[in-house]
C-alpha cells in the first residue's frame, strides 16, 4: 500500500519541490489549500493532476480534523506561514494565529485524529535572530528578532511539547535560508534575479535594495526538503539545522546574478531605506553535521550555480 503525505503549504515554494519528491517516492500527496479568492497553483502546475487538493486552514481546527478524518496520511508536513519576515512586522498578529497557533492547532489535530501520524514541522534560522553563537547548532540559544521569528519559535517548542507529551513522532527542521526560481518575489534572492532579468531584457533600468552587507547562508530548495522527508523516515524524532555552512552577503547575491546576465551592478543598484527592517538579525550560519551524521543529507547545489540557475529561470519566463 502506498504511504500518504498530507502537505500544509503545498503551493508555496517548498510544498511544491516536496510534493514532487514524495510523488518520486511512490506517496500518494495530499495538499491542503485555503479557500480564498487567489488561490495561486502555478508552482504545482505539472503535477496538479497527480496529487489530491483539499480545503483546510491553519486558523480553523476543525477544518484540519476533519481533512486528517477523510484523508488518513502517514505524515503530515506543516510547511504553512505568514512567511514574510517584512511582512511579519506589519501584520504581527495575523502572523501569531497562522505561524504559530496554526502548529498548535495542527498537532493538536493529529492528537486527536491519530497519534500515529509523523509530522514535520518547518522551523527557521530567524529563530536564532540576534545569536548567540556562530556557527548555529541545534543547541544555539534562540533569539529572534521579528515577529516571525517569535512565531516561529512558538510552533518549535509547541512540537517539541508534543512530542514529550504525546508521544507524538515530530520532528523540527531548522532550515536557513533556501531559495529556487519558485521563490516569492517579496525575498532578497528573487526579487535580485528577477530584478537583473528585467533589467537585461530593457524592462526596467535599476534594482533598489536595502542592506548589501546583510548576509545569509543561502542553499537549494529542492535539497532542503529532501532533509524534511528523511527527518520523517527516522526511527526517533528529533530537531535538525538544515544548511549549508556557508553565508554569502547580499552584495555577493548582487554581483554573482548581474554577473550571470553580463551586466555591471554597480550602474543599476540604488540603495533604498525603505527596504531596511526594524531590526536585523546578526551572521546566520548554520552547522549542520548533526543532520550529515544521523540522515546522511548533503546539499547538492552550491551558491553560485543556485543564483545562476534563478536568473536565467527568470530570463526565460520574462521573455515568453
Amino acid at each position: 500500500m502506498a504511504k500518504r503525505a498530507l502537505i500544509l503549504g503545498v503551493t508555496g515554494q517548498d510544498g511544491s519541490y516536496l510534493a514532487e519528491l514524495l510523488l518520486e517516492q511512490g506517496y500518494e500527496v495530499v495538499g491542503v489549500v485555503r479557500r480564498s479568492s487567489t488561490v495561486n497553483f502555478e508552482r504545482i502546475a505539472e503535477i496538479q493532476d497527480r496529487i489530491t487538493l483539499t480545503p483546510g486552514d491553519l486558523l480553523d481546527e476543525g477544518s484540519l480534523i476533519n481533512v486528517l478524518r477523510e484523508h488518513k496520511p502517514h505524515e503530515v508536513y506543516n510547511l504553512a506561514a505568514q512567511s514574510f519576515v517584512q511582512t511579519s512586522f506589519s501584520q504581527p498578529v495575523l502572523t501569531g494565529e497562522t505561524t504559530a497557533m496554526g502548529v498548535t492547532r495542527v498537532l493538536d489535530a493529529i492528537r486527536i485524529t491519530d497519534p500515529e501520524i509523523r509530522y514535520y514541522q518547518a522551523s527557521s534560522s530567524e529563530m536564532f535572530g540576534k545569536v548567540q553563537a556562530v556557527p548555529q547548532t541545534e543547541s544555539t540559544p534562540f533569539y529572534p528578532r521579528s515577529p516571525y521569528g517569535v512565531a516561529k519559535l512558538y510552533g518549535h517548542w509547541m512540537t517539541v511539547n508534543y512530542r514529550e507529551s504525546y508521544g507524538l513522532h515530530a520532528s523540527s527542521g531548522i532550515l536557513f535560508n533556501h531559495e529556487s526560481p519558485r521563490r516569492g518575489l517579496e525575498f532578497v534572492t528573487r526579487k535580485v534575479t528577477h530584478g537583473v532579468a528585467k533589467i537585461k531584457l530593457g524592462l526596467a533600468s535599476e534594482l533598489r535594495l536595502g542592506n548589501l552587507d546583510a548576509q545569509r547562508d543561502w542553499g537549494y530548495a529542492a535539497d532542503y526538503v529532501r532533509a524534511m522527508w528523511l527527518m520523517v523516515q527516522q526511527d526517533t524524532p528529533d530537531d535538525f539545522v538544515i544548511s549549508t555552512g556557508e553565508t554569502h552577503s547580499v552584495k555577493e547575491l548582487v554581483e554573482v546574478a548581474f554577473d550571470a546576465a553580463g551586466l555591471n551592478w554597480e550602474k543599476h543598484v540604488v540603495i533604498d531605506p525603505a527596504f531596511l527592517r526594524p531590526a536585523e538579525v546578526d551572521l546566520l550560519v548554520g552547522d549542520s553535521s548533526k543532520a550529515h551524521r544521523v540522515l546522511g543529507w548533503q546539499r547538492d547545489v552550491q551558491f553560485a550555480s543556485l543564483v545562476q540557475m534563478m536568473v536565467a529561470a527568470d530570463l526565460k519566463a520574462l521573455q515568453i
